[in-house]
């Protein structure tokens, strides 16, 4: 074991969806200095081009980007077809795609629900099927699924983003069943606060009581979720599956 990095991602081929900014960049920016060739698949297609130039440049591995429409089955199953026919696998798959639509359920538009649910949780059944049966066929895949602690706890003004996330949850559980006896794991990783894009919409006494509520007393960084997601994808995490780690500073403690 002389000579090998811990969680060394070297050889691996990665999809990271979403993966364009926040989050997302950062577990890419994790990956592929492990030294995995990663795709970035964004329907920010301009901003995915140009973290992957960045990042290539930055670690020496390959990154690409493609552009992706996660709520549709074919645009997935296209993609990795694209996937295959660059790098002839694909061992590791972390969907990040997300969107929210906040407000409380008395003004919520139907089309809020339906955009949350589309993206948050169709989009992770849609990229897991499209790459369970080249990782069954070649008996090794990680599959990391990004939930969040809204999915686990709740959160007011989110009923549409936390049933999503907790259907992340329950999908992940099932689907880890389903693929375990062929060397393929499926967990999630759970958020707490982390500012992002996707976060700085909040009101601000919202943001306030998250941190108030959070025993480190501080809010999280998209690097600390990209650690996670990282040990996860690992060989180290091979008897890890069917799991939800929190990443929250301890608000979510049950």
């Amino acid at each position: 074991m002389s000579g090998v990095k811990f969680c060394s991602m070297e050889g691996r081929v990665a999809l990271v969806t979403g993966g364009a900014r926040g989050i997302g960049r950062a577990i890419v920016e994790r990956l592929a200095s492990l030294g995995a060739n990663v795709v970035i698949a964004d329907m920010l297609f301009d901003l995915a081009k140009q973290a992957a130039d960045e990042i290539s440049k930055d670690t020496g591995s390959k990154v690409i980007a493609q552009s992706v429409n996660v709520t549709d089955g074919k645009s997935a199953s296209d993609l990795i077809e694209q996937i295959l026919k660059e790098f002839g696998k694909i061992d590791i798959l972390v969907n990040n795609a997300g969107i929210t639509r906040d407000t409380l359920i008395l003004r919520m538009a139907e089309a809020d629900w339906d955009a949350v649910l589309s993206v948050n949780l169709k989009g992770v059944f849609n990229c897991s099927k499209a790459v369970v049966r080249p990782m069954m066929k070649q008996h090794y895949g990680r599959i990391v699924n990004i939930s969040s602690v809204s999915g686990q706890a709740g959160q007011a003004g989110q009923t549409n983003y936390s049933a999503s996330k907790a259907g992340v949850i329950g999908f992940t559980k099932a689907l880890a069943r389903e693929v375990a006896s062929r060397q393929i794991t499926v967990n999630a990783v759970a958020p707490g606060y982390i500012p992002t894009a996707l976060t700085n919409d909040l009101p601000d006494d919202l943001k306030q009581s998250i941190l108030n509520a959070t025993p480190v007393g501080r809010m999280g960084k998209p690097e600390e979720i990209a650690a996670a997601v990282a040990f996860l994808a690992s060989e180290e995490a091979a008897y890890i599956t069917g799991q939800v780690l929190g990443v929250d500073g301890g608000l979510a403690m049950m």
